[in-house]
């Protein structure tokens, strides 16, 4: 079987509080990419309370972001209808995916990741399953993530790709600037 992981594709990462342009700009590729899969799509969303700025992340972060049950906290419109599957993470990466794969019980064949951010929270997830199934061909779409800056994107990519996640669409972003 195969899997995507769409990271994180929120309202308050799009369009919010830490929303960028290159985030709005994968929007429509995301979407692209979730209604033609083949195969379980799984989506994470980033997921705090009210009590935030309280918190380590909140701490080193002192923006307000996806705050349950709020507008940012929502995955964004376009996705909305193709959201089946899930995942409330408290944190970067959640320690709950690999078992939510395991559970469909089926050989895994693949898992691809997509979302934002690609330094954060795509990178966070893609190390945790590269570590639960180092068999597994993992892939992460360069052209459905984007990162904090164009930079710290492409360095989340060299990470991810030195420890063998397959990267697609390589310089998607030089080629758009």
């Amino acid at each position: 079987m195969k899997f995507l992981i769409v990271v994180d594709m929120q309202n308050d990462f799009i369009t919010g509080s830490l929303g960028s342009k290159l985030a709005e700009a994968i929007v429509p590729n995301v979407v692209e990419k979730v209604k033609n899969y083949d195969g379980k799509v799984i989506f994470t969303r980033d997921t705090h309370f009210a009590d935030y700025m309280k918190s380590q992340e909140g701490r080193k972060l002192p923006i307000e972001h996806c705050v349950k049950d709020t507008a940012g906290w929502e995955i964004c419109d376009e996705l909305k209808p193709y959201v089946e599957t899930v995942i409330d993470k408290i944190t970067f990466g959640s320690v709950d995916l690999p078992n939510i794969i395991k559970d469909f019980g089926k050989e895994i064949e693949e898992i691809e990741l997509c979302g934002l951010c690609t330094d954060i929270c795509v990178i966070s997830n893609a190390m945790i399953l590269k570590a639960t199934f180092p068999e597994v061909r993992l892939l992460v779409d360069a052209k459905c993530c984007a990162g904090v800056s164009v930079e710290s994107h492409n360095t989340a990519l060299d990470a991810m790709r030195a420890v063998q996640i397959d990267i697609l669409n390589v310089g998607y972003y030089e080629a758009k600037l």
